[in-house]
């Protein structure tokens, strides 16, 4: 199919999505494809823009369904906060998923970020973030073992553990007293991997916002280094600067 008929295709698309209200099912995918006229490969991936955008959610064995217009996360970059601290300050209502905390060793990626040694131990912690009723970003830190220990996060009998450890390492460590003074993040576009799309309940290859950050202390010693997915149509980020000159 070419470019222009693809496009055509998602314009009619979305069409008949803002015309149906949340909570619509879509025709099954093969008679929504013959009735467009389209393969059901090319709706299939015609539909990933809007299953991304939040609009439509595919259940497995249930069918397609109208979401509508997405609550969205929006923030400046210019200064680091929780994507829980976001969500409050706005009313939206986000809540952490089911957390897992493993102990694991340095590969050559992460040792170089944290400036350790491979196979030095480091804290993996990984985690859903979900809003509207669905998983709408994927979080994974790792941390030097000396900052951090499963216990401390998992043992209701430690200071700070047990319903204060609320799914963001940063709000945590800042809770804890650590000196964090900045974070340097790269910002790319990324296709999901497996392991990410299930977490997310996407297709493999679907097109998401990734932050790749490394946090640190006043000593600019890095204490996190962290992997984060968001589905691009809950997420407004933005940042402002200014003129040179002015």
């Amino acid at each position: 199919m070419s470019h222009f008929p693809f496009q055509r295709l998602q314009a009619d698309l979305a069409i008949m999505i803002r015309q149906s209200p949340a909570g619509t099912q879509l025709p099954s995918e093969p008679e929504l494809a013959k009735s467009l006229g389209v393969s059901r490969a090319t709706l299939r991936e015609a539909m990933r823009m809007f299953e991304t955008q939040g609009l439509i959610r595919r259940r497995q064995g249930a069918g397609t369904f109208v979401v509508g217009l997405p609550p969205i996360i929006e923030s400046g970059l210019e200064v680091l906060e929780s994507m829980l601290t976001l969500a409050r300050r706005t009313g939206l209502d986000v809540s952490p998923g089911p957390v897992t905390i493993e102990k694991a060793l340095a590969d050559a990626e992460t040792a170089e970020a944290l400036e350790i040694a491979v196979e030095a131990p480091i804290i993996r912690i990984a985690r859903t973030m979900s809003a509207d009723s669905r998983p709408v970003a994927y979080l994974v830190d790792m941390l030097p073992a000396e900052i951090i220990q499963p216990e401390e996060l998992t043992n209701p009998t430690e200071p700070f553990a047990f319903g204060k450890f609320d799914g963001s390492v940063l709000d945590y460590l800042r809770m804890r007293g650590d000196p964090l003074t900045i974070s340097r993040a790269n910002i790319t576009a990324t296709n999901a991997t497996s392991e990410v799309a299930k977490m997310l309940e996407i297709q493999r290859g679907d097109v998401l916002l990734q932050f790749t950050a490394k946090l640190f202390t006043a000593s600019s010693k890095v204490v996190d280094f962290s992997y984060s997915y968001f589905l691009p149509g809950y997420f407004k980020f933005h940042i402002v600067r200014r003129v040179d000159g002015a």
